[in-house]
Parts: C-alpha cells; sequence; structure tokens
C-alpha cells in the first residue's frame, strides 16, 4: 500500500521537519511519536509499544531503528529507505542500536533534540537512551517540534477528517435507531462500530465510549455490557476515523421520557457548544474559548457539573487515547489557526443525582470563524 498521499505533500513535510529543527538550534530529532513518524513518512504501526526510534536530521534524512515484526511494515507503509533492526535477545540495550545510527549520521558532539512527551519513550527505555547518550552528544526536549507542525492540516487531510465526520454521523445514525428499551449496549455498540468498519474506517485510537444507567456519568470505556431500561440515560463519545485521521462527536441518548433537569442539561449544553463556535477564529486563544464554555454553564447553574476542559485537536492520532494536542482549558494561550481541526465537548456530570448529559462535535477553523463537520442535529433525542 503506498503512502496515503503525494510524494510532493511528503517531501514538503519533510522539507518543512527539518527546517524546523534547524530553527530549534538542533542538528537532528529522536521521533518517538508514532504520530509524529507517520506525519514525516507515512510509517504505520503499533510497534512503537516497543523500543522504536526515527531519527530526522537537519539536513532531511531520516533513519528508523525499529524490531524486526516492522521491517516489512516500514517497507510497506512508508517510504523510508534506511530502516534498522536491533535484535530481541535477553539483556538488549536498544539504545546502544540507536547510538551507532547516530554516529553513523555524524551526529557525536551534536546537538539532539528529543520528543520526551511520547507514549513511544517509556521510562525504563529512557534510562537505557539518556545513559547512552551521556558524553556522546547534549540533548533537550522537543516534544513540540513535530507536534505544532502536524496541528495545521493539509488539503488531503482534511479531505480524510471530513470524511472521518461522516463516518461519525453514520455512526450515530446507526445508534440512534438501534437504542430502545430492552436492548443491550453490546448491540448499539456493534452497529456502531461495525456501519463504520464497512465504510473503509480504522478503529479508533481508544476504545469506543459507551455507557447507560449509572455509567453514562463516566465517559470512559469499561469491560461489561448492560440491557437499556424503560427509563434510561446513554452517553456515547466515539470518533469516525479515516486513514488514522479523526472526528470526534458525542452524545447523551435518553429512553423514555426526558427529566426537566436532563432538558435542562442540554440546553445549557447546546447553548454552551453554541456559543464556543462563535468565538473561535483564527487569532482567538484556546483559553478564551474553555472560558465562554464554562460561563454559560455556570450562569445556567451547573459549575459544579461540568468539566475543566471543553476539548482538543482532532489528527491523526493512535493508541492508547484518540487525544490530539492541544487542549481547550482556561487560560491556555495558545491560538487557533486555518485549517485545524478540534473536537468540542460540553459535558455535564451530575453525580449527587446520577444525571449525565453530553453533546459535542469537530470543527474545522476557517478564515473567520469555524464551520462544523457534523450534519447532525444538536436536538435532544429520545427513544
Amino acid at each position: 500500500m503506498p503512502v496515503h498521499f503525494t510524494e510532493t505533500e511528503m517531501t514538503e513535510r519533510t522539507q518543512r521537519a527539518s527546517s524546523a529543527v534547524s530553527d530549534a538550534g538542533l542538528d537532528a530529532l529522536l521521533v518517538f511519536k508514532q504520530e509524529s513518524m507517520y506525519w514525516l513518512s507515512g510509517y504505520d504501526t503499533f510497534g512503537y509499544a516497543m523500543f522504536q526510534c526515527l531519527v530526522l536530521t537537519a539536513d532531511g534524512r531520516q533513519t528508523l531503528l525499529t524490531r524486526m515484526p516492522d521491517r516489512g511494515t516500514a517497507r510497506y507503509t512508508s517510504n523510508l529507505d534506511d530502516v534498522r533492526i536491533w535484535t530481541d535477545v535477553e539483556g538488549v540495550d536498544p539504545a546502544q542500536d540507536l547510538l551507532i545510527i547516530l554516529d553513523d549520521l555524524g551526529l557525536k558532539g551534536a546537538r539532539l533534540g528529543i520528543e520526551l512527551d511520547s507514549y513511544g519513550l517509556k521510562a525504563s527505555n529512557w534510562i537505557l537512551l539518556q545513559a547512552a547518550l551521556d558524553g556522546f552528544c547534549t540533548w533537550t526536549d522537543a516534544s513540540t517540534v513535530i507536534q505544532e507542525l502536524r496541528r495545521t492540516k493539509s488539503p488531503a487531510e482534511l479531505t480524510y477528517i471530513r470524511q472521518a465526520a461522516t463516518l461519525a454521523d453514520d455512526a450515530w445514525d446507526a445508534a440512534v435507531n438501534r437504542a430502545a428499551a430492552g436492548v443491550s449496549e453490546a448491540d448499539v455498540l456493534a452497529d456502531m462500530q461495525d456501519v463504520m468498519l464497512r465504510a473503509g474506517g480504522d478503529y479508533a485510537g481508544n476504545e469506543l465510549i459507551i455507557g447507560s444507567g449509572p455509567a453514562a456519568l463516566m465517559v470512559r470505556y469499561t469491560s461489561g455490557r448492560r440491557i437499556l431500561s424503560a427509563q434510561d440515560q446513554l452517553t456515547l463519545e466515539w470518533c469516525g476515523v479515516q486513514r488514522r485521521y479523526h472526528a470526534a462527536m458525542m452524545r447523551t441518548l435518553l429512553i423514555g421520557e426526558p427529566s426537566k433537569e436532563h432538558q435542562a442539561m442540554h440546553a445549557a449544553s447546546r447553548a454552551a457548544l453554541e456559543a464556543c463556535e462563535s468565538v473561535i477564529r483564527p487569532g482567538a486563544t484556546l483559553g478564551e474559548v474553555f472560558d465562554v464554555h464554562a460561563a454559560v454553564l455556570d450562569e445556567a447553574g451547573f459549575q459544579r457539573h461540568r468539566m475543566n476542559a471543553c476539548g482538543y485537536g482532532m489528527g491523526a492520532v493512535y493508541a492508547p487515547i484518540w487525544v490530539d494536542w492541544p487542549m481547550l482549558y482556561h487560560g491556555n494561550p495558545l491560538t487557533f489557526g486555518v485549517n485545524q481541526v478540534y473536537f468540542l465537548h460540553m459535558i455535564l456530570l451530575n453525580l449527587d443525582d446520577g444525571v449525565a448529559m453530553t453533546l459535542g462535535h469537530s470543527v474545522e477553523v476557517t478564515d473567520d470563524g469555524c464551520q462544523r463537520l457534523s450534519r447532525s442535529p444538536l436536538d435532544l433525542v429520545t427513544r
């Protein structure tokens, strides 16, 4: 399978990334985030769970160090030419294999950047790496170099995200059609997953979140399935995914007659979501959008029940979580830019009374605001 983007786009990405490395005063970047590897080369795997590193030099050279099972994966999915293998054996130290690569690339005495903020660099491997680099070179945390480049999407990336958003809407339609008293959560989940996978979508970066009754307040996936009752609440949070690009949605669907509290919580959530959309524009800060969300929900009397964040970035991400940087919380000074994509979620959880309400979808930042990527209306849905 070829890389999912044109050769021209991939070349431009490498040029932008290597320039960013140079601009940061670095000679090379040690890439441990699978998202960065995918963006740079198309390399697509879950092999980052083991020791794996892509070296990107300031002049654009790329060398991947991985295990034998991923040699074919790199050849099949990426444009990488230089792939090195470390061998599984008792007592192996892959950091020493990486050191050989760095020496081959002429990086002895160089200044390296390292993606420390990465699931691909667990603490035990960091200890090995730190010991290997001691006396060989100097290093600094460069976790955001590629991350920041990934935030603004190319036209091709936006196409995949829009396709993912369509899959998310399709999954919501399937959930609404299936949910009813006496139906198992398992059937709702199966229908949602089925419609997306049959349409060519991918697995999401974490499990689809489903919970009814008291579990509707967890907004986390947990094991075990429940049968929907005649008076119930069903919270769903899921992503459509196309070529690893995610578009998230969130809804709480009600079974039976909606309570006054459910109706009030939904009205407040809808008002907050629409208010957030109205202030998103290039140059606005992520913190400002959170504050708008908080102001609406607090004014409606739900301060105790809201979250301390109201969304985050969307992109091509990997397990264990589909959350992409950055997050919308109070005081975040980062600004929105054109062709960036964010998931906005309004979450109200009244743990005292056991009442939940959520509402959310993904938006694309435009020249003068933002546009919804979801076709689904914001009305309260009851079954």
